[in-house]
């Protein structure tokens, strides 16, 4: 047989939230793959999560082989499970924007009716769209070149000359310099203005580069990759086209004219005007040429007067009163009024009439309204006569004729008048607030353009030079336009407005910045208008198709040109149609919104890889220093979080919904998405902006490209900048051509004349190297006037070193302030220093400029320098900044750390092995390994060892690996190396010493000897670990520390049942909650003469000693935490200790190891024995638990109190089915009793009469009564210890008589053995009454269910009373099951708490299942909080919801925490409220025709109330669930931060709704677990 093949895959895992979306910081998904192979999506939705009930998840990735389509989207349905987490895998084989989105029909609220209507699946909900990017797969030479890796070189085409002559020496020279893209602005035919962005002809190639055309090229191109090692990028213009293009005359329907933009009538008419203005100033007598701005005054008060008020403005805003009064009269008199609905209040027509003015104008205004929707023609806006005949006849009644008393129509309409002026008003402050705007951004311009000194000074006003930049183009008249209307004609021109919303289409509708003249105008570009789709704009969209079509076949990437004003959905298209043709299309752009939001939202839509962003923005070093470390990667020593390998897994379900069967071992590298910056284009300097000459100083050229160069994104230049041009280069009227140094001759290494080209090709070399092979690390500091960069590979830890002195204005040539550089444990080869002189004098610009031919740099030229000093100190290294290191000066360092010269090796390392050192653990071991808070590390140490403090941040709650992991995982998530625990580490190995140290001592005892192999294991991670320099070692704590954690977990799944491996995390959580709270304990055993593992009630209240072990805590939790995970022995070890303490027919309330047990709590032993009843029904031959004998602490049937140490201790035995008898025995006789050792030694806040202990049964009606109103026997147990308030000795919450809950239990316990009994599986089958007549089984539960619903029902209705023992008057809340029967105090008994929910768990049957579900959505509503249940009914008068148990006040109710119980909110009833509810929900869906979705619907009605405990348990650093909470889930500081019967209780659902579950699936009418 051959061998079997180890195959890898990549899976990027995307969670979704409950609502569908990506559960991903900023919903940005971007992926950057590592291979040519596809990447595989893993969408994981959890299978309880509310898009799942009759839900799709939707995906617009295309099956291999098939063609993109954006609005093609594939179905895969998902399916509720509540035991699973859904997982689709989708592979992506090309780059681009891809969507997803889910649809579902949303959960019904939840109803009290026993035949639930079901909603049809047609009233679904639709998720928004969110997006997955991936980046292109880009090659050079046949070899990959990530976006890292990217230098780019820009080009202004037209400045290159002739092809192929001319261009061929600039690309040998740009290739030379280590360049490997090339950028060029638009080749297309250019328009009148010869701007490359202002295109006469899309499709046609500009003759002057291209004599030959297209041909020209296809040569170019080809030419690029292969004899230049170039890859091509060129400018996509979008948004408008030249303004003398000659296809607008055929197709004026492509821009916004007057006719598609009838909106825009009035900025047209404006801008006319002003235009006419400025051709007669010298008719009107205004000055021409201003020289002041008093001038520019006089031009200002010629606007007012000559152009607003000529063009009447206003008709554009306002209303025509006239008009409109005129028509509401007629509608009035015609009888047609309308009151639109809703309109009229409640006093009606009369309320309309009584209004005064101002509130008939704002009715006028919401209802009456027309025209409102956008600007148009004069007076768009118009009243609907109907509605002002509306306001007419509430006013004056209906129309009688003009001969009768009532008013005539003539003076009717001037009251219409006066209203509608009133109207106007609002319209006319509009106006009035536009007006000035105008006239302020028209002083503005012209001030700027005709008098600033940084302006153009543009001389006379003339028709060369306007007074205004005219907003519109108007085409010729000619053979061709004559077909078309005049408003055809007019066209508005493309622009750029400051501040403006990138989103808002800038001609649009809903746009006025023409109008109010808030545009910085291009005359030259005609704004495109592509409408909502092709529909809007046949010619143009498919004229824009062919143009992106073509380019992508030439070129490698696209930048989008002014691309925050193309429209989304039109640039979609583009880059769809371009992505047909070249899958992989490299897409960058430069965005201009104003917003990172709205930046994000053009990038995920459109899948841009890159944003280009220019190092020479910068104002200062300070602020340069940012944006380096903005884009420079993520810091040294970073957290690997991203990765989790699996091996030999199967493959999940794939995209068809099958399971891949592959021959072979499939290994997956599972990659976590997290959020991640843009990717940026980081350019030293753009086209488009100025070069440092100008901004900075000339020699600030070579630092700031340095430093972007040691940037780990894409980077890139402009010709020019290393040749150091003296300014910007005008693309517009500039005629001249390039010239290079590196055009002319070869380009080497290191320091030249003109330009610092053969420091560039060092730099790009440099760059292009650590982008290639994944430098990511950087480390960025800022001192003064200098910025050093570290840059190094996150395995090897091989790295570049840059010292950078800017060049800021006024630096002088000093060589700055830079203190030592100290790199610890680093090596370091000195690759060169190097400073760059230029002559940025006047006379030197002045002879550049002065070149008519050609474009040239400043006289320039680069010196090597001695520049550093390099010092070694052990494993360090110091380098210092010599005498001459002047502003202009970079020094260059390649780097090593010998201790990680094996670094990946390292990596490997330190994250294997865990899983088979941690093999041979058992849950005990895990339970010291993972947990132990503080005083249970005391506990075992003796005293002298506890939990880990890490200086500024405090106590870890855990000295093992979870409560490492609770600080480390958030660390790790936030990348946060500033936080405590990452110091405490680089400051020494404390930690280290002190993980391993507590795992030496314990593997070294007897208990714990199977930790030994873990203990080496962390040893010899953490020892490889120690060699490295402190600054890593953050980075590798984490790496060990989370292979340990999740090695330790995945062992503790392994030891636990199918159901909880297989499961969904948070069950999995709940069941490591197991392990948490069971441990060996020294002071706190089951026993008093042997250790053995227990479990506590909660951490860290409950933790060592008397308080640990507690009977009714123990099992309440027994059946989730221990059977519900597999770990049977524990349960059996649990029921055995506390059988063989039996006392009184009780188990001890607090065990003391069987040495001081205490009998005070009545419900205990229900809650013991029903463990007993599921332990029999859910372990494999559990009723073989019935014969286990058990020795027992005090003798049989006799309530003798003796000490451990006595004789009579363990002298006799029982079996289980003996103490069970006894038990049920003892409470059918009855019992009365004094708490042996009573007094202030045993309970120093009861009251004597408190420790009488009473417990019989009522034979009228089989209930069990007890206790009384001085204790507090079941599990609402707090009693009242304030002095102060007089609380001492009273209970919160006696809970005296029947309660509710130990009835349910008691009926439970009957029935099951009764059955047993019948099955002859239990030697009983009856007990005897306290009159010694015997009872059997089956006849007490039959007593206790006839009577049930008559004792604790409060019926709905009043006249219903009767049929219940009902007391009317202290009746508090109806639809209800009474907490108590015949209690001390009477209104106790009608108090709403959810007890009633674990009688119905255990005991469905004594329900009537319509009063059941009714009495359980009454306390959906009035007692369920976010986690646990409230306690108390709140509109009950006890009800306080806040406990804070160290408050001494002297309120009786609240003081000392007696309020315990009476209103906070407790979690461990959540889970039997959450079961009930399943059970009756179930229930009533039975038998019905839609049974299947109706269980469906059922589980996830359960399932939407536990959203507050998945968040408390991902969140809590306890890695549990509290105790309790207060009101509204608010934090309780006093509770138990992780409590037993919390988590247990809800895996009690979990072990319910599987076995329901299972019924569906199976179709069958029963189903296991």
């Amino acid at each position: 047989m051959a061998p079997r093949t180890m195959m890898s895959s990549e899976v990027y895992l995307l969670p979704l939230k409950d609502d569908g979306s990506p559960d991903i910081a900023g919903e940005f998904i971007y992926l950057s793959p590592k291979n040519n192979d596809p990447i595989i999506i893993r969408f994981a939705i959890e299978g309880t999560s509310s898009v799942c009930y009759h839900g799709s998840l939707w995906v617009n990735i295309p099956e291999e082989g098939q063609e993109f389509r954006r609005d093609k989207f594939r179905e895969f349905k998902l399916v509720p499970d509540f035991n699973r987490t859904i997982e689709i895998s989708i592979p992506i084989y090309e780059s681009g924007a891809f969507a997803f989105y889910t649809t579902y029909a949303e959960l019904p609220n939840l109803t009290c009716e026993m035949s639930p209507k079901s909603v049809p699946v047609s009233e679904t909900k639709k998720t928004p769209h969110y997006y997955i990017d991936v980046a292109p797969r880009l090659s050079l030479e046949g070899r990959p070149l990530p976006l890292p890796a990217l230098s780019i070189f820009s080009v202004i085409s037209k400045f290159m000359g002739k092809y192929p002559q001319d261009w061929e020496k600039h690309l040998r020279g740009i290739s030379d310099r280590g360049y490997n893209m090339i950028h060029f602005t638009p080749l297309q035919v250019r328009g009148k203005s010869n701007s490359p962005y202002s295109l006469y002809d899309q499709l046609g190639w500009d003759p002057d580069c291209f004599p030959n055309g297209e041909p020209d090229v296809q040569e170019l191109v080809g030419s690029l990759e292969k004899s230049h090692s170039l890859l091509s990028l060129t400018d996509i213009v979008l948004n408008h086209t030249a303004h003398n293009t000659k296809w607008l005359e055929e197709h004026p329907d492509a821009g916004y004219n007057l006719t598609t933009a009838p909106w825009l009538e009035s900025a047209y008419l404006l801008d006319t005007k002003l235009l006419e203005l400025g051709f007669k100033l010298e008719e009107l007598g205004l000055p021409v040429e201003l020289k002041t701005e008093a001038d520019l005054l006089k031009i200002m008060e010629a606007i007012k007067s000559e152009v607003l008020a000529k063009i009447r403005l206003w008709e554009y805003y306002a209303l025509d009163v006239e008009r409109d009064a005129e028509d509401s009269v007629e509608s009035w008199a015609a009888g047609d009024a309308v009151f639109p609905d809703g309109s009229l209040g409640p006093d009606g027509v009369t309320g309309l009439k009584a209004l005064p003015v101002k509130e008939k104008v704002k009715y006028v205004l919401k209802y009456g309204l027309l025209g409102d929707d956008r600007l148009g023609e004069r007076f768009r806006r118009r009243i609907d006569p109907k509605v002002g005949a509306a306001i007419l006849t509430a006013v004056f009644g209906k129309f009688e004729g003009d001969h009768n008393e009532r008013p005539d129509k003539a003076a009717v309409r001037l009251k219409m008048v006066e209203l509608l002026d009133a109207v106007n008003l609002p319209f006319y402050k509009e106006y009035d607030t536009e007006t000035a705007e105008i006239l302020e951004q028209l002083y503005n311009r012209i001030k700027y353009v005709r008098l600033d000194e940084h302006g153009p000074k543009q001389g006379p006003i003339d028709r060369k030079n306007p007074l205004i930049e005219s907003y519109f183009t108007r085409l010729p008249a000619n053979e061709t336009t004559a077909k078309h209307e005049k408003e055809d004609l007019v066209l508005v021109n493309n622009g750029w407005v400051w501040g403006g919303n990138a989103l808002v289409d800038s001609a649009g509708s809903g746009s006025r910045v023409y109008l109010r003249r808030e545009v910085i105008i291009w005359g030259d570009c005609v704004k495109l208008r592509y409408g909502n789709g092709p529909k809007d704009s046949p010619f143009l969209w498919e004229h824009m198709t062919k143009y992106s079509r073509m380019l992508a076949k030439y070129f490698a990437g696209f930048r989008i040109d002014n691309c925050h004003s193309t429209p989304i959905h039109v640039a979609e298209h583009i880059l769809d149609e371009a992505r047909r043709v070249r899958p992989n299309l490299y897409v960058v752009a430069e965005l201009f919104t104003g917003s990172e939001e709205a930046d994000y939202v053009f990038v995920k839509k459109l899948g841009l890889s890159s944003l280009i962003r220019e190092a020479m923005q910068a104002w200062s070093t300070g602020e340069l220093s940012r944006l380096v470390h903005r884009h420079g990667g993520r810091p040294i020593g970073s957290f690997e979080v991203d990765e989790v390998s699996k091996a030999d897994i199967r493959n999940p379900v794939s995209e068809k919904g099958d399971l891949t069967d592959v021959w072979g071992t499939q290994r997956e590298i599972i990659r976590r998405i997290t959020r991640v910056p843009i990717h940026a284009l980081f350019m030293d300097c753009t086209h488009d902006n100025e070069v440092p000459a100008q901004k900075r100083d000339a020699r600030d050229t070579l630092p700031n490209a340095a430093l972007v160069n040691m940037c780990a994104s894409a980077t890139g230049s402009v010709m020019g900048y290393d040749e150091v041009y003296p300014q910007l280069v005008d693309l517009v009227n500039e005629t001249r051509l390039y010239t290079s140094e590196s055009s002319s001759k070869p380009v080497v290494i290191g320091a030249g004349k003109h330009g610092i080209g053969g420091i560039k090709k060092l730099l790009n070399q440099v760059h292009t190297l650590m982008g290639k092979d994944g430098y990511d690390e950087t480390h960025i500091h800022h001192e003064d006037e200098y910025v050093t960069v570290h840059r190094v590979h996150p395995d090897s830890r091989k790295g570049y070193f840059l010292i950078a002195h800017t060049a800021f204005p006024g630096y002088g040539n000093g060589n700055g302030a830079l203190s030592p550089v100290y790199l610890t444990g680093t090596k370091v080869r000195h690759l060169g220093s190097w400073m760059l002189e230029a002559d940025a004098s006047e006379e030197a610009k002045k002879e550049v400029l002065s070149d008519k031919k050609y474009l040239r740099g400043l006289p320039s030229r680069v010196i090597d320098l001695a520049g550093v000093k390099i010092a070694v100190k052990g494993q360090d290294t110091i380098i210092t900044v010599r005498d001459k290191f002047p502003p202009g000066s970079i020094a260059l360092f390649e780097t090593w750390i010998p201790a990680a010269e094996h670094a990946a090796g390292l990596d490997s390392f330190v994250t294997s092995g865990a899983k088979t050192a941690f093999a041979a653990m058992d849950l005990v071991d895990l339970n010291f390994l993972m947990y132990k808070c503080e005083a249970e590390e005391r506990d075992f140490s003796s005293g002298r060892d506890g939990v880990y403090e890490i200086p500024g941040h405090g106590k870890l709650v855990y000295a093992g690996l979870q409560g490492w992991w609770s600080v480390v995982k958030d660390i790790i998530r936030e990348n946060n190396l500033a936080h405590p625990l990452c110091q405490n580490l680089r400051d020494g190995q404390w930690a280290l010493d002190y993980i391993v140290g507590r795992l030496e001592r314990a593997s070294k005892t007897p208990e714990y000897k199977r930790l030994s192999k873990p203990t080496a294991w962390l040893r010899d991670r953490f020892d490889a670990a120690r060699k490295i320099p402190s600054f890593l070692l953050p980075r590798y704590f984490g790496l060990i520390l989370r292979t340990a954690y999740m090695a330790g977990w995945e062992r503790g799944m392994e030891l636990m049942s199918n159901n909880v491996t297989r499961g969904q995390w948070f069950l999995q959580s709940l069941s490591m909650v197991s392990v948490q709270q069971t441990g060996l304990v020294k002071s706190a055993s089951l026993y008093p003469d042997r250790a053995v593992p227990s479990l506590a009630a909660g951490l860290p209240h409950f933790a060592v000693e008397w308080a640990r072990c507690w009977g009714r805590d123990v099992f309440i939790a027994l059946r989730g935490l221990y059977l519900g995970t597999g770990q049977f022995e524990g349960a059996k070890e649990h029921i055995l200790a506390f059988a063989s303490v039996l006392k009184h027919g009780m188990i001890p309330n607090l065990l003391g190891s069987g040495k001081t047990p205490r009998y005070n709590a009545r419900d205990s032993v229900w809650f013991f024995l029903q463990c007993i009843q599921d332990y029999t029904q859910i372990v494999p031959n559990g009723l073989d638990l019935l014969q286990e004998k058990v020795k027992r602490r005090f003798l049989p049937n006799d309530d003798t109190w003796f000490h451990d140490d006595d004789p009579r201790a363990y002298s006799k035995e029982s079996t289980i089915e003996e103490v069970i008898q006894e038990a049920l025995e003892r409470h059918a006789g009855g019992m009365s009793f004094r708490e042996a050792n009573a007094g202030v030694g045993l309970d120093m806040q009861m009251s004597d009469p408190g420790f009488n202990i009473e417990i019989k049964v009522d034979w009228e009606n089989g209930l069990l009564f007890g206790g009384n109103q001085n204790n507090c026997g079941t599990w609402m147990d707090k009693m009242g210890e304030s002095e102060k308030a007089g609380s001492k000795g009273v209970p919160g919450t006696p809970r005296d008589g029947a309660a509710v809950e130990i009835n349910g239990l008691l009926y439970s316990t009957l029935r099951w053995l009764e059955s047993l009994s019948s099955q002859e599986q239990f030697s009983h089958s009856s007990v005897k009454k306290d009159d010694g007549s015997p009872i059997s089984f089956k006849e007490w539960a039959d007593l206790i269910k006839s009577n049930f619903e008559r004792c604790y029902y409060v019926p709905v209705s009043a006249s219903e009373d009767s049929k219940y023992v009902v007391n009317p008057k202290v009746v508090n809340r109806r639809g209800i099951y009474k907490d108590l029967f015949k209690s001390g105090k009477e209104y106790e008994d009608y108090q709403l708490r959810p007890n009633f929910c674990i009688a119905m768990t255990v005991a469905p049957d004594l329900f009537t299942p319509e009063h059941a579900l009714s009495a359980l959505c009454t306390a959906d509503s009035v007692l369920r909080g976010p986690t646990g249940m409230a306690t108390l009914d709140p509109a009950d008068l006890n009800y306080r919801p806040y406990y804070r148990n160290s408050e001494d006040s002297d309120d009786f109710a609240s003081s000392k925490g007696r309020n315990y119980h009476q209103g906070p909110e407790w979690l461990w009833p959540t889970g039997f409220f959450l079961r009930a509810l399943l059970k009756f929900d179930l229930l009533r869906r039975n038998g019905k025709e839609d049974e299947k979705s109706g269980r469906t619907e059922a589980l996830l009605q359960v399932t939407r109330r536990l959203k507050g405990c998945k968040e408390m348990i991902r969140e809590s650093p306890w890695a549990g669930l509290t105790e309790l909470t207060q009101k509204n889930g608010e934090f309780c500081g006093d509770s138990c931060p992780t409590q037993a019967w919390s988590a247990g209780c809800l895996i009690d659902l979990y072990m319910d709704a599987a076995a329901e579950q299972a019924k569906v699936e199976n179709g069958a009418s029963n189903g296991s677990y």
